[in-house]
């Protein structure tokens, strides 16, 4: 049976598979290198699905050197590094929980001054804060051939940047525009 709160794999533009836990922290680390301040990446799977590992290898790309755990119980955590990192769960929050009591506009607005990025799992009742305009990107994890791989499967609003689509595709980089 599906998962309502879980986007079907082929609603994604881009899919990369990777060997195991390494391989998903190894993802994480270089999609790092992409952020400037401003993102927001919503990530989806099943529990287990390796969305935390994704993010504690994301910030060791930001040279982030406190310990990332899941913030399943503590809804937000943040860490610093090259730059901010708001790492929210909204696993356990009810649907209409007031997301201002947890922080939620006062990350949005350092996310939208280029200072931070979000990272969030389980954003379905987060996406209404969203609006219609912000821009983010989507992760969703699915299982691989063997038991710890994962396909990864990659998709934005309102479209995914060349650098992110050639992280997934293999493609060489872009040269910069007027380059």
């Amino acid at each position: 049976m599906a998962d309502p709160f879980i986007p079907a794999p082929e609603d994604f533009a881009f899919h990369r598979e990777v060997r195991g836990a390494v391989g998903t922290t190894g993802l994480g680390e270089e999609l790092a290198s992409l952020l400037k301040g401003g993102e927001i990446l919503l990530l989806h799977g099943r529990l287990g699905a390796g969305k935390t590992c994704f993010t504690q290898g994301l910030c060791r790309g930001l040279e982030v050197t406190q310990e990332v755990v899941s913030p399943t119980f503590t809804l937000v955590n943040t860490y610093t590094g090259r730059l901010t990192v708001h790492h929210l769960d909204f696993y356990r929050i009810e649907p209409d929980a007031d997301l201002a009591d947890i922080g939620v506009p006062d990350i949005l607005d350092q996310v939208d001054d280029g200072t931070a990025v979000a990272v969030v799992e389980w954003p379905e009742i987060f996406r209404p804060e969203l609006g219609g305009g912000l821009p983010y990107l989507e992760m969703l994890a699915t299982g691989g051939k063997e038991t710890d791989d994962r396909i990864w499967h990659l998709r934005g609003r309102p479209t995914v940047p060349v650098a992110w689509a050639n992280v997934f595709t293999g493609a060489s980089p872009q040269p910069p525009t007027g380059a």
